[in-house]
């Protein structure tokens, strides 16, 4: 399982972020997170190049790897240190990001029971959204 890095320098410096260097998330990636004033998780990153499609605006694939990755940040109290797998991602399109703008992600946890996380949230760039999602974790049992 991959640690915690917290940025020290930079853009985002105070954020956290994975240390990966072998994963999907390291690919496309970096994703930093943090809690704002309220204590909500919030998430960002810097729209690259490789985040555009052959259209130049984020690509939708990106925005919803982005989603589902917030998905897990915005639930991360109600996971309580366990593993999980995303059962459901609906997601609807608004807008398209750009090289260089800086994309956000906040949202908020509707429901937690015993086994699923029910999810909503946004992704926006400056205010304007680019995409709203919801979704459901399922909290997977420890391997014995």
């Amino acid at each position: 399982m991959p640690g915690v890095i917290i940025e020290t320098e930079g853009e985002f410096a105070g954020w956290r972020r994975f240390d990966t260097t072998d994963t999907f998330d390291a690919l496309i990636g970096p994703f930093y997170f943090r809690q704002d004033e309220n204590g909500r998780t919030r998430g960002a990153f810097r729209a690259e190049q490789k985040h555009m499609n052959m259209g130049g605006r984020m690509h939708g694939g990106c925005l919803m790897t982005f989603a589902d990755i917030a998905l897990f940040q915005i639930a991360y109290q109600e996971m309580e240190g366990s593993r999980g797998v995303t059962v459901q991602l609906d997601s609807t399109f608004v807008d398209g990001g750009y090289v260089g703008d800086l994309i956000e992600a906040t949202g908020e946890v509707v429901r937690a029971g015993g086994s699923l996380i029910f999810v909503r949230g946004q992704i926006t760039d400056e205010g304007r959204t680019l995409l709203t999602f919801s979704g459901i974790i399922k909290r997977m049992k420890p391997r014995g």
